[in-house]
């Protein structure tokens, strides 16, 4: 299960089902979940917690230091879920002292081949990463999430859950959940009617995440008196209570 060229430091932790291929480094304070394969090239750096099952392939480099100049060696950690798939030369980087300390990653990811995530991230579970998709620090992704090949996100930005984020979209504000932006800069086009369809979403529920879109984003109605005109659609669709209260809640701005 370990290749006899791979490293491995004395310090790691791994659970005796785990595959380490050919000419892999693991350091110190590294601890890996059952059933989770690296492949070869691998190198892991702790403090770094990874789950179980998961697929780290060919030249990842995960746990690394924060690509921040005021990083000066204070320890920060990396968590990482279950069953992720890491494809070649992604990065991943554990947190910093200005921010939570910690880089926390959940469960069924897929981050494809040079997509990056920065110190401080968190990222929710069953999102999708495409090709150099790039987090900036302090980002936090929803779950569902898509990011198109080579987006861009700025630090301290959020995207919604289950929001798509267009190829090549730069995205300097946040993105509410359920929606579809695209752009340079990012602008947030409207709900993701089809997505929604697509994953079970009733027609009502999408028709109400319209509304809400259309009375938030594009009325010139004051903010007050929309939440008053959205509230009996809150009280029925937790999906719009979610929608309605990214948007009031964001400290960057809505991207529209």
């Amino acid at each position: 299960m370990i290749h006899p060229t791979a490293i491995i430091d004395p310090g790691a932790r791994l659970a005796p089902d785990v595959s380490v291929g050919p000419y892999s480094i693991i350091g110190a304070e590294v601890e890996i979940g059952s059933k989770t394969s690296v492949g070869p090239h691998v190198v892991i750096n702790g403090p770094t917690i990874i789950g179980s099952e998961n697929q780290i392939f060919q030249f990842a480099s995960i746990g690394e230091i924060p690509q921040d100049k005021k990083y000066a060696g204070e320890r920060s950690t990396l968590e990482i879920g279950d069953r992720n798939s890491i494809r070649e030369f992604v990065t991943l980087n554990r947190g910093t002292a200005d921010g939570m300390g910690k880089t926390v990653i959940g469960s069924d990811n897929l981050f494809m081949a040079y997509s990056h995530v920065a110190h401080d991230c968190i990222v929710g579970s069953h999102t999708v990463f495409a090709n150099a998709a790039s987090l900036s620090g302090h980002v936090e992704v929803g779950d569902y999430a898509i990011l198109g090949g080579f987006t861009a996100v700025h630090q301290f930005t959020q995207i919604g859950a289950r929001a798509i984020c267009g190829l090549g979209s730069a995205v300097a504000q946040d993105i509410p959940p359920f929606s579809i932006a695209a752009g340079n800069r990012a602008r947030t086009i409207g709900i993701n009617k089809e997505g929604l369809k697509r994953k079970g979403f009733s027609p009502e529920l999408i028709r109400a995440l319209h509304k809400s879109f259309r009375e938030l984003l594009k009325s010139r109605t004051p903010k007050k008196d929309v939440y008053e005109i959205l509230r009996p659609l809150c009280d029925q669709y937790p999906e719009v209570e979610e929608f309605v209260s990214f948007v009031k809640n964001s400290k960057r701005g809505i991207a529209h």
